[in-house]
Parts: structure tokens; sequence; C-alpha cells
């Protein structure tokens, strides 16, 4: 799971990003590892009708839209014929859906057609990226057709794959994202994606600024992930008590209004 690709990324965005160099580092060590990245939907598809998958399959995903994506990573994926999916967020996006709060320079829509036309898959990451877990549930309509409408209108292509802004989700926002025509939706967790975590809980591993070469060679490979992302997880452990308090909490004062 990547998000923004840059030399000198904002200043909100520079823990999730990584370098061009380091970029392209890590995809010809994917390369010279023999790794097959596809598409979440391909993914997927294979899951569903117990296709074969390719040798040694990777999904290389970006999240939120930033501008570096057209930048400096699509002409590494070129150079490699990688497959890769982008999920935005289309009221962070350049142009005429802008609402605000973009953390950098993101994409504008003609370069995000000219990802979708190189290959890379387009899915939605919500309109404003919000914690969609504290979310009404008409926020949560709102913001998951929001974006599937914009997405569709902008390339002429339903998207059928959806990311969570955070990584947060709960069965009632599952349920939202899948009604509204979404097929498979990745969260974050910081672990290998299984078929058993379901086509609505895929999980995904963080690259961030931090991640040196070393570590990128073992997470990809799959060795101590737990150990590398062990902070990680007490964190959310700790903050999903508070956030599942927040979300009882609005639910009783709505209820009481």
């Amino acid at each position: 799971m990547y998000h923004a690709v840059g030399h000198r990324p904002a200043r909100a965005a520079h823990g999730l990003s990584v370098s061009p160099e380091a970029f392209g580092e890590q995809m010809d060590l994917l390369a010279g590892r023999g790794f097959t990245p596809l598409t979440t939907a391909e993914l997927a598809d294979a899951w569903r009708s117990s296709g074969a998958l390719p040798h040694r399959p990777v999904l290389i995903t970006f999240d939120d839209g930033y501008e570096g994506v057209h930048r400096h990573a699509l002409p590494v994926l070129a150079k490699h014929g990688f497959a890769a999916t982008l999920f935005v967020s289309t009221g962070w996006l350049r142009g005429p859906y802008d609402d605000g709060g973009a953390l950098d320079t993101m994409l504008d829509w003609d370069q995000v057609r000219d990802l979708a036309a190189a290959g890379t898959e387009i899915g939605g990451h919500t309109h404003t990226h919000p914690q969609m877990d504290q979310l009404s549930c008409e926020q949560v309509w709102f913001e998951t057709l929001r974006c599937r409408q914009i997405i569709t209108d902008e390339l002429n292509a339903e998207p059928v794959s959806f990311a969570y802004p955070y990584g947060y989700s709960t069965r009632s926002v599952r349920r939202t994202v899948r009604e509204a025509g979404f097929s498979q939706a990745l969260a974050v967790g910081n672990a290998l994606a299984g078929r058993g975590q379901g086509p609505y809980a895929l999980e995904r591993v963080t690259v961030r600024r931090s991640t040196g070469i070393e570590e990128f060679e073992r997470l990809v490979e799959g060795r101590a992930i737990t150990r590398n992302f062990a902070r990680d997880r007490a964190l959310t452990k700790g903050y999903t008590l508070v956030r599942r308090a927040r979300s009882a909490g609005r639910k009783v004062t709505r209820s009481r209004v």
C-alpha cells in the first residue's frame, strides 16, 4: 500500500510517502524476485472463480490520488509492465469536483485517464476521505455513491474495487460498499491478503518513507511482518476501543434528538 511518491512531499503526506528512487528500487526487487503484479479486480476474480493465480502474485496499490503516482510511479510501472490499482478520493482530485482538504498536490482527471489507459485499475476511496466507521448511514451512502458516480462519469467505466480511508470499516460500512456496486474492498491490517479475510476486508502492508529496501524485501517475502508492525497493531487495538465508544456516543445522541 503506497500513498504519495515524490522528492519533497508536503509535511502531512511525508510519513506515508516514498521517494521516486525508493519506489524504483522496490519495483526492481519485485521484478528480480519474479513477482507478478495484478490488479485488485484480477485477484478477486481469480479467488471467486477458483482460477489460477500468476507466479508469485502481488498487489501494488496507491491510495488517495497523489500527483506523483502519475509523474514518478507510472514510468516505473510501465518499464516493468506492472499492473497496479489506484484508489482515488474524488473530492481531493484537481478539477470540477475538488472539495478541498487534500494533503498535497493531487492528480487531475486527465492524469487519472492516462493511468487507466496504461492498465492501472481505478478504484474508489470515498469522496472526501472521511473515517467511514464514524459516519451516519446516510453519510456513508453519500461518500460511497458520490465517489462511484464521479469515477464512472469521468472514465466511462464503473469501478469495482474500493479501499477504506485509514483502513477503517464496520459491518454496516462493508455492506454499504457492497450494495453500492463494489465487488471487493481493501483495508490495511498490515498483513498479507488471504481468501479467508473475505472480499470486503482484504488486508495490505504499508510502505512508508522509512521502509528501507531490506525491510521491503522481508515484507514482500512475508517474513517478520508481525514484528515489523507490532507497534501499529498495538495502537490500532487501543484506538479501536476509542472509536467504538465515540461511535456509540454519537448514536445515542442522535437517538435523543
